[in-house]
């Protein structure tokens, strides 16, 4: 709901395809900068009160939001400062929150629940998106008041969860443990090149930060449209992870890993060309259902290699590389677009796509035979 509020106020407030990408961009500055510090928090501190305080400061921001559209004094400038602080937010909460799951669950059955996990956020994802492309009807204030109240809710939620807490670290503060969990990643191939495929094909695969424009100008439809957009990918990665919560991903991960990124690749050429909104929705239900599977193989990969101890460390690391990426492609998109125009920003991103697959397939041939497996 927020990010079709924040693109589609924006994109009204300037017509500019760069801010469109600026929102990525200063999303992404507070993850980099926060990176060696939201990992130390994660390990040394209950992770759980990590994750309330975070959603209680993103109900917060949205507040702000909601405040400044209201009395009509909300800029193009203060947009953009608040979605950094829910970017700084964020990267506090990723890591805390991903470190907490392997204790809800056996390692064992890890994969089928971030593959359950991610079907309740994609879920969020498809009914968010259409609900806050009806409210913003009203004007933006119903939308972010609406999101400051779920994030309040979703706080007390997390406060009900009842995990065990692992022994905190103990480690003196050093620069050795700041970048341990870059260290650990550094250490194992597997993972740099399973991160680094990530990091790659979503830097390029960002078509979804110009959809304001698709919508406006393209796709001749309104923010109900936009919401639908907004909703498709999610459609597409819900429909994949209930499958993966019955038949998790074990062996054949990387044939499996590297067929989902090609898709994705052509599934952004697809929807760079249409012209009409149901072709549209379908390509971008197709992208959804692609990348969800290199989520729930990495997140998996990368808390079933990871000793407890470390897991917010690595996580921050794993954040940094995978979740900072979304931003960049937004950022990335958004200047292509300013430069050469939206089509062709999405069709050198879905390209490229597919080329990174297929130089990656080359350069770390053990990511074409590695399986899951506790």
């Amino acid at each position: 709901m927020q990010t079709v509020a924040v693109g589609w106020q924006l994109y009204a407030l300037t017509g500019s395809a760069l801010d469109l990408g600026l929102v990525g961009l200063v999303q992404f500055v507070p993850t980099v900068a926060l990176t060696l510090v939201v990992g130390q928090v994660a390990d040394r501190c209950d992770r759980r009160l990590v994750v309330v305080t975070c959603q209680m400061a993103q109900a917060a921001g949205n507040a702000a939001l909601a405040i400044g559209s209201l009395g009509g004094w909300l800029g193009r400038d203060g947009i953009l400062t608040v979605v950094a602080i829910l970017g700084a937010a964020r990267a506090f909460e990723n890591p805390a929150r991903a470190a907490l799951l392997p204790h809800l669950v056996p390692l064992a059955t890890l994969p089928r629940a971030i593959a359950g996990v991610t079907s309740a956020g994609q879920t969020a994802r498809i009914v968010g998106p259409a609900l806050g492309g009806l409210l913003y009807a009203l004007g933006p204030t119903p939308v972010y008041a609406a999101v400051a109240a779920l994030y309040v809710v979703g706080a007390t939620l997390i406060v009900l969860v009842r995990a065990a807490q692992p022994d905190a670290v103990r480690e003196e503060m050093t620069a050795a443990s700041l970048f341990s969990g870059i260290a650990f990643i550094a250490r194992q191939r597997l993972l740099i090149g399973l991160l680094s495929l990530d990091l790659f094909a979503v830097l390029l695969g960002g078509a979804t930060a110009l959809l304001p424009i698709y919508a406006r100008d393209i796709l001749g439809t309104g923010p109900w449209g936009l919401g639908l957009l907004r909703a498709a990918p999610a459609c597409g990665a819900l429909a994949t992870s209930v499958v993966l919560t019955r038949r998790p991903v074990g062996r054949q991960a990387g044939p499996v890993l590297f067929g989902g990124v090609i898709v994705f690749g052509l599934a952004t050429i697809v929807f760079g060309l249409s012209t009409a909104l149901p072709l549209s929705l379908v390509a971008l239900a197709v992208l959804g259902a692609a990348d969800l599977l290199s989520v729930v193989i990495r997140h998996s990969l990368v808390q079933l290699r990871t000793p407890d101890a470390m897991r917010g460390r690595v996580s921050a690391a794993h954040s940094l590389t995978t979740g900072t990426s979304n931003q960049l492609g937004e950022f990335e998109s958004g200047l292509l677009a300013a430069l050469f125009g939206p089509v062709a920003a999405v069709l050198v991103g879905g390209i490229g796509t597919i080329v990174i697959a297929a130089v990656w397939m080359q350069r770390f041939p053990e990511l074409r035979r590695f399986h899951l497996h506790a």
